[in-house]
């Protein structure tokens, strides 16, 4: 896809890979729609900043419209927003366990809702879920957020087929280890220097993007080299 002059929504910018993900969206010469609970500090003449929860209905669609309002049909989404939290699944608080779904799994299918039908309309678009490596296998203590990953993978396999005779591309990238705030509450493992880092997933979804139109990349795994140092 030719990225430059064209708009993508990118969830969960505030900080990490969705951070990340703004700016080289924005050094490639895109618009870009900011969607999240809080902003970041990015100060760019195309970059749009939308108060959004991914979590709620309501709210999405709200933005949605704001955001074509004011920049037009999106050719992009990545739905990065998302996050975890740790438990025994016995020992799960029952609104922890629904909050990690509303976002992680139905805030995806909001958002991918209200934009899929404008991609078909142009015949062109591609959405880009940011999954996890725990979206392929099983993770002690992390029963949730593993089950919710799961789910944008098989949403992800399925939505592809049904989009792509529109000429629009569904990538699911499953990032292992990165240095972002995911970790601050976590009991296994913090957040260090041998993680990958966030703008490398960011580098990533750029890639998968300016691929050729008849070049679909359906699944990207990457994982830290030297996890270890």
């Amino acid at each position: 896809m030719e990225l430059k002059g064209k708009l993508a929504i990118v969830t969960g910018v505030s900080k990490g890979i969705g951070l990340e993900t703004v700016k080289t969206l924005l050094e490639a010469g895109m618009y870009v729609a900011g969607w999240g609970r809080t902003n970041n500090s990015i100060d760019h003449k195309n970059y749009h900043f939308f108060k959004t929860d991914v979590a709620d209905w309501e709210n999405v669609q709200a933005s949605y419209k704001a955001t074509k309002e004011q920049l037009g049909n999106p050719a992009v989404l990545i739905n990065n927003a998302g996050f975890g939290i740790q438990g025994l699944i016995h020992e799960m608080d029952v609104e922890d366990w629904k909050s990690m779904y509303d976002v992680n799994v139905h805030g995806l299918f909001y958002c991918i809702k209200m934009a899929a039908p404008d991609m078909i309309d142009n015949q062109e678009g591609h959405i880009v879920n940011i999954s996890s490596i725990a979206g392929t296998n099983g993770v002690k203590t992390m029963s949730g957020y593993v089950g919710s990953k799961h789910a944008v993978t098989g949403i992800g396999h399925s939505i592809f087929q049904e989009l792509r005779d529109y000429g629009i591309k569904v990538t699911t990238i499953y990032p292992g280890s990165t240095n972002t705030n995911f970790f601050d509450d976590m009991e296994f493992a913090n957040a260090n220097e041998n993680m990958m880092r966030p703008q490398d997933i960011a580098q990533t979804i750029l890639g998968s993007l300016q691929t050729h139109p008849n070049y679909h990349v359906v699944d990207v795994e990457v994982r830290p080299l030297k996890p270890k140092g």
